[in-house]
């Protein structure tokens, strides 16, 4: 009875999965797809596998003859002295983002985002991920970024993920240039199968049997064994759906090992009609150094390099070889002459015995000739020559020859020099951006609930926040003379700036301000030429110097408004206003103007009578006295 209810068990779930649109064919079907799209990509993964190789000084294993007697083998590190400084370039400007509102009704949002993202990007230790995404990228050609929704962290909640993922795991249509275009994209992960039973019970006794997908493997100097881990697949692909308002694209995903589906969006009810991700588009972004035709990845300055590193190596090794051969010379002994040649060889015996004359006849050193000071020329030739192409000259790194020591003359052509780097950094920053695009997407489709952040204020206290999703999702327009009008989703634009910069970078930005401070930019005063000067310049950081510029300006003009005003208070009063508004202003302090054209006369009451010497009634008088006035 229980063998029935067990066979009867298995039976349904068979028919089950079988009647799912994701089942065992689909699956067969995918793999058939991943293994061409394998073969297409064999090429790139033997690339990468060899740069890593030249990255680690280990390229004698591709570039060693097959011969018996051991040879030196140098491997000097200008290949890897390039790289290192052009992943510090990078990281002197680790990216930040501004998020700016298209409309002005989403300006609060977009402020809210402006601090929310860092902080995502914060908990994720993107500045990590970053820095193992340029390595990658130098070496190869190409870094790779994956941004994802993780429904396991903040206790369940879920979160915003973002992983640097390794190339040789990825899987695309061969022949396309954006991975957006590929109709099935593939990233495959050896996961050890104790791991695997435990996070999906259904795999217990269908591992380690079946088909297994082989994945590119670096040459590792641990010994790695993957006898114990399974290939787990995550098969993305995309489908177009009808809608009223016309077709959509949707993104589906599918999780698979050894032909079991552990997890499908298809077969999920809720998400069959909606797919994985609101976005549509794949959660991968590639960062591509120097681009190639017909692929969406580059290649990097290993592929430029490593020429000329082996041909420095081999010089050195032709320089190495002589100088052993010159401190350890060789002897022609005639047949003659009875001499131990081990005694001659051992540096501790001071006097060797030997039968018979010796002369030069006899016995003879083996002249070496000196090297062809060509050889030491053309090895220094072969290293400013690494040097150019990989733009890593001498004052990028603080040092220069033909006796330039100011130090404005080096950080004159160390900007000149780092126009390479600001390139690739800005097509990283290009790449940043559409990772905080997707990060934004993701906060719109999942922030459902408050979330809690602490974010830096413009003062430099701390706030705590909250944000949720309500105020970015579509929202309804109404009606229009019966006519619906549809819904409008909010839309941010993103402007990318340089968190960290060079120390001569801030050095440059402080000898800025200071030239601006001693021309006089920030007296209110000359506002007006100040500002039409600055609409000439160009330096990071302009907008709020013209604003603050202006601002004092404003204040200025409101201030000397106020100073007939404050006099006016301080002659009714008594106060002191007038000259608090000077000292604000940096004038001198207005004198108080005596009325000498006023005289004190009395009615006839004799009530005191404040009068102007110059109206007519005083005229009138002082010229009826002086007619009266004898002469």
């Amino acid at each position: 009875m229980n063998l029935k209810n067990l066979f009867k068990g298995k039976n349904e779930e068979q028919q089950a999965q079988q009647q799912q649109p994701i089942g065992e064919k689909e699956i067969g079907k995918a793999l058939e797809i991943l293994m061409k799209y394998k073969e297409g990509k064999a090429n790139l993964d033997k690339r990468i596998i060899e740069n890593e190789q030249w990255y680690k000084m280990r390229h004698w294993e591709q570039i060693r003859d097959a011969s018996k007697n051991p040879e030196p083998e140098p491997a000097s590190a200008w290949l890897f002295n390039s790289i290192a400084n052009k992943h510090a370039d990078a990281m002197d400007n680790f990216p930040e983002p501004s998020i700016l509102p298209r409309e002005e009704g989403d300006q609060p949002d977009a402020e809210m985002l402006t601090s929310i993202v860092p902080c995502v990007l914060e908990r994720n230790e993107f500045e990590q991920t970053y820095d193992d995404a340029w390595w990658y990228k130098l070496k190869t050609g190409t870094g790779a970024y994956g941004v994802f929704w993780n429904t396991s962290l903040e206790n369940g909640l879920g979160d915003i993920d973002i992983k640097m993922v390794d190339i040789l795991n990825m899987f695309w249509q061969p022949g396309i240039k954006d991975i957006q275009n590929s109709p099935h994209l593939f990233n495959v992960e050896l996961v050890e199968n104790e791991i695997l039973e435990q996070e999906y019970p259904e795999m217990i006794d269908k591992l380690g049997s079946g088909d297994t997908i082989e994945v590119g493997q670096y040459v590792y100097d641990d010994e790695v064994d993957n006898s114990t881990k399974s290939a787990v697949v995550d098969w993305y692909y995309k489908k177009s759906i009808q809608t009223d308002t016309g077709s959509r694209q949707l993104l589906h995903f599918c999780k698979f090992c050894n032909g079991v589906v552990l997890s499908s969006t298809e077969n999920d009810p809720e998400l069959s009609e909606r797919g994985l991700y609101d976005h549509g588009e794949y959660p991968f972004e590639l960062d591509v150094l120097f681009t190639e035709e017909g692929t969406p990845c580059g290649f990097g300055y290993i592929d430029i390099m490593k020429d000329c590193q082996m041909y420095i190596d081999k010089l050195n090794q032709i320089i190495i070889k002589h100088a052993f051969r010159s401190g350890n010379p060789k002897w022609f002994v005639a047949d003659s002459v009875d001499i131990n040649m081990s005694d001659v060889t051992d540096d501790k015996i001071q006097f060797i015995k030997c039968t018979g004359q010796i002369d030069d006849t006899r016995l003879k050193q083996w002249d070496i000739k000196p090297l062809d000071h060509q050889i030491i020329q053309h090895l220094q030739s072969k290293i400013e020559e690494l040097k150019e192409t990989s733009q890593n000259r001498d004052f990028s790194q603080g040092s220069t020859a033909s006796g330039v020591t100011a130090a404005s003359a080096i950080a004159a052509l160390q900007e000149a020099g780092n126009k390479g780097s600001r390139d690739m950094i800005k097509s990283s920053y290009r790449t940043f951006t559409r990772i905080v695009y997707l990060c934004i997407e993701l906060i719109r489709q999942f922030y459902t609930e408050p979330r809690s952040f602490r974010i830096i204020g413009e003062s430099g206290a701390t706030k705590y926040i909250q944000y949720q999703n309500q105020s970015i999702q579509e929202q309804e327009l109404g009606q229009a003379f019966g006519e619906e009008l549809g819904f409008r989703k909010p839309i941010f634009d993103i402007k990318v700036k340089s968190h960290k910069s060079s120390p001569f970078s801030r050095v440059a930005q402080n000898e800025l301000a200071k030239e601006l401070y001693s021309a006089g930019f920030f007296n209110p005063q000359i506002a007006d030429q100040a500002l039409v000067a600055m609409d000439m310049m160009d330096f990071e950081g302009k907008n709020a110097t013209v604003k603050k510029i202006s601002e004092n300006a404003s204040l200025y003009s409101l201030l000397q408004q106020m100073i007939p005003m404050a006099q006016i208070i301080d002659a009714q009063n008594g106060s002191n206003m007038t000259d608090a508004i000077a000292q604000q202003l940096g004038m001198p302090m207005p004198q108080q103007q005596t009325d000498t054209s006023t005289v004190t006369d009395t009615n006839a009451l004799g009530k005191a009578v404040q009068t102007s010497q110059s109206n007519t009634a005083t005229k009138a008088k002082e010229r009826a006295a002086n007619t009266a006035m004898p002469k």
